[in-house]
Formats: C-alpha cells, structure tokens, sequence
C-alpha cells in the first residue's frame, strides 16, 4: 500500500460524506456512513499496510508520541478539500488508525437546524454558553456555525483552545487566534490562564475536561468575556451537576452561586440518522438562563430544572425529548434510534405504544416468537 492508497482512501470519505475511516489489521477499510459501518471493497488490512499508512499521515513528533504512550492524535489539512481530525493507536501490538472528516464549508444556523434562539444569545458580551452531547454529536460543528457568526457579524478578538483544531477560521470583521492543544500549548488550563492576558472578548474552551479548566472558564465568564465550552453530558440539568460536583463539597454553594449568574444558555444535542432522505439531522435541548432558572441553580434544585424548560417556550427552551418526538411525528427519523437517544426511554415508548405502534425490530421479534 502506498502512500496513493491513503489519498484514495481519504478521497472516498469525502466523496461519499462519510463521517470517519476506520483502519485496523484483520478488516477492509471501513467507513462510518449516516451512522452505519460500511466496508470498502479493497484488500483487508495487514500489519505492514497498518505501518505504512500510518507513517504517509504521521509527523515524526507524533510517531515518537505513538511510540512512547501507544496514541497520537493530531489534525491535518488534506489539500483545499477537507481536514481531518486523525486519531493513531496501538492495540493487540499493532496499529488501528481512526480519520475524522471535519469538512472545510463552515454551515449556517439553518444548515444545521441551531435554534434562531442562539443568535440573539451570542451576542451577548459576556457569560458562559454550553455545548453539551455525547462524541460525535456535532458539537463541534454548532461551535463553529456559532463562532462563524459572531467572526463574520462583530469586531471581537476570539481565542479558541483546541485538541485538535478542527475547522480553520479565518479572520472577517474579528480577530480569530486558534491555539491546538499539544503543540501551540500544553493544556487547556494554561491555555485559559494566558488567555485573559490576551485581550479576548470571546474564548472558546473545546473540553472543559478538569476541575482547573472548569474553575477557569467560569472565572472568565465572571470578567466580562463570552465564553463558549463544551462537556460530553447529555440535558441541561445533568450538564450543571456535572460541573457542580467537579468541585469539593465545602466549594459546591459558592460554585452554584457563581453559575447561577454567569451562565447564558445550555445547548444540548444528540445526531441522529434521518430515515426520510440519507443524512443526519440534530436533536437539540435549549436551557435558556432566565431569573427563574438562576434561582434553581443557586437553591440546588437542578431536578426541577426540566419542567422549567417545559414552561419556558416562550423564550426558546425545549426538552430534547420533546424535539425529539416532533422529529419522529415528521417521518424524519425511526422509533428505535429516537428511544435510543432520548434521556426517558420509558416515557417516549410509552407514546409510541400509544399510537398503536412498536420501537425497533427487537420487539417484533419477541412477539413472532409468542404466536
């Protein structure tokens, strides 16, 4: 295999729109299509070609990292095509490689379904906005849109900190310096630390990851900066328990405290294949920080944080449940994968029984069995 090979590779992830390119030894090529595992119709992988096509995408400081801990990750721009986000690792004394499609045409508000909520919220010029879902949710893709809006929209000076970059952004009415984890910084947390030296107005956190990282973000919140970060929680409510309980017992109150008045908006999200037409769509949750939820936040009653977003339509919050259920009730996606990712499983099964109908094949199984 050869160094084509990879480039051909990468050219059918980006001709079919496939999400990710897996690579291991005992498997053809596989790409992740709207969700799905697909193999390619080529060679099934041995640990030469493993070593081969690592090395065509590997820098050597990063085939030093692999020696030396057994993974690396890093980005690299594939011509004007694409970027990929690439993840090397060793398992079973061989190679696996991982490739991540990160597409170069940043997307608008509608493109991705972002509620026109969020417009008017990044404009604000200071506060804590979070991104919150599970790997591979698209949150990277709505803090782009986000970032994209505010770049092309305002005169601000935006900070990222990144592992790795993924979309470039390039300078329109703002400033926009991107720093990568690893090789512009050693970590989040310093990265945040000099940040507030820097001059920002806005600062994104790609992964608020420690309790450093969280105290910092929250800190520059507090001073009068937006900043935009994301966790991997799913709901609103779980996301602020979350960064809640990263903190000591005796500094959770005062940490409440503090959320309470920083904190602008929850936006959680969940990517699910459509069954109307091929592709994805997002399932969104929007917790909007008004007075009421403030009080929740400071009283810790974070379990009365649902029904709060369920009376608070009017300024644009919504349960992921609930968008979840309308998306099923337009045909766009199935039974199985909106009960899948939903937080009350029970509940939007319960619904779907009581529309005469059944979740998923599994069920359909059983009841064949019985006859």
């Amino acid at each position: 295999m050869s160094t084509m090979q990879i480039d051909r590779l990468l050219d059918t992830v980006i001709k079919l729109g496939a999400s990710d390119l897996h690579l291991t030894v005992g498997r053809k090529p596989t790409l992740r299509l709207h969700g799905g595992l697909k193999n390619l119709d080529t060679k099934v992988l041995e640990s030469d070609d493993m070593v081969t096509l690592m090395k065509a995408i590997t820098s050597e400081r990063s085939q030093q990292e692999l020696q030396e801990v057994g993974s690396t990750d890093f980005g690299f721009a594939y011509g004007k095509a694409a970027r990929f986000r690439v993840s090397v690792f060793r398992q079973r004394g061989d190679i696996a490689i991982v490739c991540r499609l990160i597409p170069n045409r940043l997307l608008t508000f509608e493109q991705i379904g972002l509620p026109q909520q969020v417009l008017d919220l990044i404009r604000r010029p200071r506060g804590l906005f979070l991104v919150t879902g599970p790997t591979g949710s698209g949150k990277t893709t709505s803090l782009a849109t986000m970032i994209d809006y505010v770049n092309m929209s305002f005169e601000r000076h935006i900070i990222t900190m990144e592992d790795p970059i993924e979309y470039y952004h390039y300078h329109k009415k703002s400033i926009v310096n991107q720093r990568e984890v690893g090789s512009d910084v050693p970590s989040f947390s310093e990265a945040l630390r000099r940040a507030l030296r820097e001059d920002p107005d806005v600062i994104l956190v790609g992964e608020m990851r420690d309790l450093e990282t969280i105290e910092a973000a929250i800190r520059a919140a507090e001073t009068g900066h937006l900043v935009f970060g994301t966790l991997h929680t799913t709901g609103a409510a779980k996301t602020i328990d979350r960064i809640v309980d990263a903190f000591p017992v005796t500094q959770q109150n005062q940490i409440r405290v503090q959320i309470s008045t920083t904190l602008i908006c929850v936006l959680s999200q969940v990517l699910l294949a459509r069954v109307d037409t091929s592709g994805m769509v997002a399932a969104y949750e929007m917790l909007v920080c008004t007075p009421a939820i403030s009080n929740l936040i400071r009283d810790n009653k974070s379990f009365r944080i649902d029904s709060a977003i369920q009376t608070g339509k009017k300024f644009g919050m919504q349960l992921l449940d609930e968008h979840l259920w309308s998306l099923y009730s337009k045909g766009m996606i199935a039974a199985d994968e909106m009960v899948d990712k939903s937080k009350n499983p029970g509940d939007l099964t319960d619904r779907v029984h009581k529309l005469g109908r059944t979740v998923g094949r599994s069920e359909l199984d059983v009841e064949d069995v019985e006859e």
